[in-house]
């Protein structure tokens, strides 16, 4: 396994290419034993991809191209997921460890329930997505990822980092945010400001809170 350090933390992502270890093509991520392991699946379009109960363990997914994701209770643990356009991403009571996720277009998803420990999101869209009671149980990372008029709702994502991630007209809501890092990102138009308390910024971000904090409570800066 492979670490990298982002602010405080240090994401544990997955080594698919040391040596022994055998990626097998498979040509569906589902299994009647509930378990798939040791795979590489990719470089196909679908309609819909569905799993229900499934744990993927050791491999790689690369380019696919779903228009409709429905997971439930899938879990990861040691894999990568690139270059992949995944559409109307449902995804609900899962937990993912040691996953690395880059490059990757899941553009208004819902991810309910989601627990994430060693996970790093590189380079990744979710916008108009909403994360729903996300857990931060491990070091998360998101680096590089647009989060356009994304929710994040009952989530805990104490001690996550966002780094140079777009988060224009980004919701907090109601959660846990202590120890956020969001040094590094543009904050001024961010919405649920009163809900981030206890998150870390840089020196000089607090104008970007002050304005996000006016345009969220309608404020009219003005002398007449």
């Amino acid at each position: 396994m492979a670490g990298r350090t982002f602010g405080g933390i240090t994401v544990t992502t997955p080594v698919l290419d040391e040596p022994g270890l055998y990626l097998a093509r498979v040509d569906s991520l589902d299994s009647p034993r509930g378990d798939v392991r040791d795979f590489a699946y990719g470089d196909i379009g679908l309609r819909a991809l569905a799993l229900d109960g499934v744990r993927l363990v050791t491999g790689r997914i690369s380019d696919v191209r779903a228009e409709r994701v429905e997971f439930d209770s899938v879990d990861l643990h040691g894999v990568e997921i690139t270059g992949s356009d995944l559409g109307a991403v449902r995804w609900r009571q899962s937990r993912l460890t040691r996953v690395h996720v880059r490059d990757c277009k899941i553009l208004g998803a819902v991810l309910d329930g989601i627990v994430l420990d060693d996970v790093l999101f590189e380079k990744c869209r979710f916008d108009y997505s909403v994360f729903e009671k996300v857990r931060a149980a491990g070091p998360v990372a998101f680096v590089g990822c647009a989060f356009t008029e994304a929710v994040f709702t009952g989530c805990d994502m104490s001690g996550a980092v966002f780094s140079e991630c777009g988060l224009g007209l980004t919701e907090f809501g109601g959660g846990r945010y202590r120890g956020t890092d969001l040094r590094g990102n543009d904050l001024a138009r961010i919405r649920g400001v009163a809900n981030l308390a206890g998150v870390r910024i840089a020196p000089g971000q607090e104008p970007d809170l002050a304005r996000a904090l006016v345009n969220e409570l309608g404020i009219t800066v003005g002398d007449d």
